[in-house]
């Protein structure tokens, strides 16, 4: 069963990605820290300078997992379907250089499936093809990608919302506990983050301002 749009709006509200090369400490110690500190769900995005291959990966995928478990965090998977399909993740994040997401959509069935789109088009393509849900960004400048485009505010997100479009919606890119509320105050249901939380002095107080910040009344 599909999870329901209400439902993945939940989910959205505080979105960790990571990948062991986004840390200064142990991944583990830093998601913990984040799912004290409030996340709703969580994407292993193991890529990147220094980033772990083959078994490695996939070791520190399943310690993840399993701590994601414990908490009732559901766990996606960025771009890497078949290491999703073999852990039986939550879901998978796809970009718009990966797999079509029909392509991806048949072949995880039923599991959340979140695409990233940077124009209007891309993103009634990928409700076509089966999203769950978009990441739209970078809404601010951000270094954690080697490959990310030039931040472009939260104008998509304005103009999806002012079609009608009610798909859940996730804000990506320089969001911090200061500016969260502008992307929510855009029409967004949730912010999606790493280093705002995986570099933070204190990744549980640095989460908790960002539940605080999603979940604070828009001012006026």
């Amino acid at each position: 069963m599909r999870v329901t749009a209400a439902r993945m709006r939940e989910l959205l509200k505080v979105y960790f990605i990571l990948g062991s090369n986004n840390c200064r400490k142990n991944p583990l110690e830093v998601i913990a820290e984040a799912i004290e500190g409030g996340i709703t769900l969580f994407q292993y995005r193991e890529k990147g300078s220094g980033a772990l291959v083959g078994e490695e990966k996939v070791k520190l995928a399943r310690a993840i997992q399993e701590l994601c478990q414990q908490h009732r965090i559901p766990f996606i998977v960025n771009d890497d379907i078949e290491l999703a399909l073999a852990l039986n993740a939550d879901g998978v994040h796809i970009g718009q250089e990966d797999a079509p997401a029909a392509v991806v959509r048949e072949k995880i069935g039923d599991k959340i499936l979140g695409v990233s789109v940077h124009t209007r088009e891309q993103a009634y393509e990928a409700i076509r093809q089966g999203a769950d849900y978009l990441g739209i960004g970078p809404i601010f400048a951000t270094t954690t990608k080697e490959d990310a485009k030039e931040a472009a505010g939260t104008t998509l997100i304005k103009a999806l919302r002012e079609d009608g479009l009610t798909v859940p919606i996730v804000g990506i890119g320089g969001i911090t506990p200061d500016n969260a509320r502008v992307v929510m105050a855009a029409g967004a249901d949730g912010v999606s983050v790493i280093t705002a939380i995986s570099l933070a002095d204190s990744p549980v107080q640095s989460t908790r301002k960002l539940y605080q910040a999603v979940h604070s009344q828009p001012e006026g």
